[in-house]
């Protein structure tokens, strides 16, 4: 497991992008919203794959309070896309945003994605932020749409991909292991940090994820070691997860 600081975010001559994708669970702004903003700042991420985002009263001034004291900006998602969420810099520029709202099991959490196509430097970029079922047979299929909705993102010309969250699933997990046999699970690529995500005052499961399609290049990706203890625990229920990739130039 690597130790050395992640890369930074960087836009090389070749117009090829190095960024910072940070997936977490903040538990619908229940808890410290103040250290979870911290939290996010101190990661320094490009993109925020953000799940339980606030749902229902005032969801977007919810959503707004936390992208302004994170110094982001809201991208898409929230109530829109039940409870996916995404949060960018200003290094990106928007193309598009879409929500997508899954299959229902009656008796069941409404579950769905917030998607995106950014641009940063001269890369080009699907973005996907999920939140999959506690029901392993509906979180199965939400695995396999997750797949198909990258597909769609790719037949329409985006060739690179990341996407991740919380898939209530652990690596050995039948959903997690069609995902990761699709795509790249970046925690095994390349570690960095922390390999476990929840919960906080004693991780013992990895059940939160970054993934990214082939040609994208994992720098690391991981549980960041040097947050506030403190911050980390107040903030939410869930450890963020941090990837780095550089992104290859957009033909």
């Amino acid at each position: 497991m690597a130790t050395d600081p992640l890369p930074s975010s960087l836009t090389e001559p070749d117009g090829s992008a190095v960024v910072r994708v940070l997936s977490y669970n903040i538990r619908s702004l229940r808890d410290d919203r103040e250290a979870l903003a911290r939290v996010i700042r101190a990661c320094e991420p490009d993109l925020v794959l953000i799940q339980e985002a606030p749902r229902f009263f005032r969801w977007r001034k919810k959503a707004a309070w936390l992208a302004a004291h994170s110094d982001l900006v809201v991208l898409g998602g929230g109530a829109t896309a039940a409870g996916p969420m995404l949060l960018c810099s200003l290094r990106a520029t928007v193309e598009r945003t879409e929500d997508v709202l899954l299959p229902r099991t009656p008796g069941l959490h409404q579950r769905g994605f917030a998607t995106a196509v950014v641009r940063i430097g001269g890369a080009r970029l699907g973005v996907l932020s999920c939140h999959l079922s506690l029901q392993a047979k509906e979180r199965y299929a939400q695995a396999e749409l997750l797949l198909e909705q990258v597909e769609v993102m790719r037949a329409a010309g985006v060739r690179h991909v990341v996407a991740g969250g919380d898939l209530n699933d652990r690596p050995d997990g039948r959903a997690f292991r069609l995902l990761a046999g699709e795509l790249q699970d970046c925690w095994a690529v390349r570690p960095w940090g922390g390999e476990f995500t929840s919960v906080p005052e004693r991780p013992f499961q990895r059940i939160d994820a970054v993934f990214a399609t082939g040609g994208v290049e994992v720098l690391g990706c991981g549980v960041p070691q040097g947050l506030g203890k403190a911050d980390v625990r107040a903030a939410t229920d869930h450890l963020p997860v941090l990837a780095a990739v550089r992104v290859p130039a957009a033909d």
